[in-house]
């Protein structure tokens, strides 16, 4: 099964509704290789409440410890800036919007460099995105 990352909004779903939803998150992912963004990380830990980053402090570990971090190289950023500039040319974004966008084009270029599939509740980003991008998306909620 194709290999599959999900984004910061499927965390924070997860961590806001508890135990049930960690486990809707295995469910999810039983068959696919599941890997861990770097820029999902940095999310995590900047939003986490003290309750919360325990959980953050243990997502990284245990990706780190199988080897299973996505961390966006220079051509990923490249591609993320090039992505931006093409939907601040068709939709008019100002630069606050480009800026609230840039994590997420990091994230998908990323992703789509190794075929990871990007699971997120954010479809309205990753559908712009993706007219600019190669790589696969699936949106869904908890």
């Amino acid at each position: 099964m194709q290999p599959t990352l999900f984004d910061s909004s499927i965390y924070i779903s997860a961590l806001r509704r508890g135990h049930e939803a960690a486990l809707a998150l295995r469910r999810m992912a039983v068959d696919a290789p599941l890997w861990l963004s770097a820029v999902v990380l940095e999310e995590l830990y900047a939003g986490a409440s003290n309750r919360d980053r325990h959980v953050v402090e243990r997502l990284e570990r245990d990706f780190d410890k199988a080897k299973r971090v996505l961390v966006p190289n220079l051509a990923d950023w490249t591609q993320a800036g090039r992505a931006l500039a093409h939907l601040a040319a068709r939709y008019g974004y100002e630069r606050i919007g480009r800026g609230r966008l840039t994590n997420d084009a990091l994230i998908a270029t990323s992703a789509g460099r190794l075929g990871i599939r990007v699971i997120t509740a954010n479809a309205r980003d990753f559908a712009r995105l993706a007219e600019f991008g190669n790589f696969q998306w699936q949106m869904t909620a908890l």
